[in-house]
């Protein structure tokens, strides 16, 4: 595989998390429903969410019944997930990396990775997917996928990107498809499902979407204000009832980790 790790990941998004908590795209009930009739999943099985961030993940898990440890690096992004769910009785924060979880040998149902897959160090991070859980187990790798193309909004948002973006390109190229998710379960691949997904919002929503993302120039670099100017033109172009929708494929692929 191709996808390679950022030393930096870690800490790419620690003054970016009110936007991260606020603008990022939840992911859809479907996603539960398919890991139930397709896979077995079921609300007792204990799940570690990997690359937790925020909580947006693991929020869709424990509203689904389940006890969800969030492993997250960050602590700037682990501590907004604790202040949001930790209130939750079957919710707990811990420290800890894809490829040291710091959690216990065979003690896991299911894996869920979502969004920040792409940041793994992808065989150690399967190696350590396959100590935690236990036989049978499954591991969950999801994302949402922007949609680059469909409506003027989005292939307006698309440009944008390539024009300000500090490094967009080589981000956006780390997220693998179905061909090498195949070879990263190997033997123990079990299937993959799309669906529709949507963000309905209004400019503040589309500059918190923009500025959550790493690859967004801040405030004080040269590029920002003239970024956000063009966002500003192109949501005015676009807005229909003062609103604009983000457009995504939740792409999520699911198997035993051998």
């Amino acid at each position: 595989m191709t996808i390679m790790q950022d030393l930096n990941s870690t800490e790419r998004f620690s003054d970016r998390v009110a936007d991260y908590v606020r603008y990022r795209p939840t992911y859809p009930e479907a996603l539960i429903d398919w890991l139930r009739k397709a896979h077995g999943v079921v609300p007792d099985w204990r799940v570690a969410d990997i690359g937790a961030g925020t909580g947006i993940s693991s929020k869709l898990f424990l509203d689904a019944g389940h006890t969800v440890i969030a492993v997250e690096p960050n602590a700037a992004m682990r501590t907004a997930a604790a202040e949001w769910l930790g209130s939750h009785v079957k919710f707990l924060a811990v420290d800890g990396r894809a490829d040291a979880t710091n959690l216990d040998d065979a003690s896991i149902d299911l894996v869920s990775v979502a969004q920040a897959f792409h940041w793994f160090d992808p065989e150690r991070t399967r190696r350590e997917c396959h100590r935690i859980l236990r036989p049978g187990g499954l591991a969950a790798i999801y994302w949402n996928t922007r949609r680059l193309t469909g409506t003027p909004f989005l292939e307006g948002y698309e440009a944008l990107l390539h024009t300000y973006g500090t490094d967009y390109t080589s981000v956006d190229e780390r997220y693998a498809d179905e061909p090498r998710m195949r070879e990263w379960f190997g033997a123990g691949w079990r299937g993959a499902a799309s669906f529709d997904h949507h963000q309905l919002l209004d400019f503040e929503g589309v500059r918190g979407r923009l500025m959550s993302s790493s690859y967004a120039p801040q405030a004080g670099h040269p590029k920002h204000e003239s970024m956000i100017v063009a966002l500003r033109k192109l949501f005015d172009a676009c807005a229909v009832d003062s609103r604009v929708s983000f457009d995504y494929d939740t792409q999520v692929y699911v198997g035993e980790v051998p």
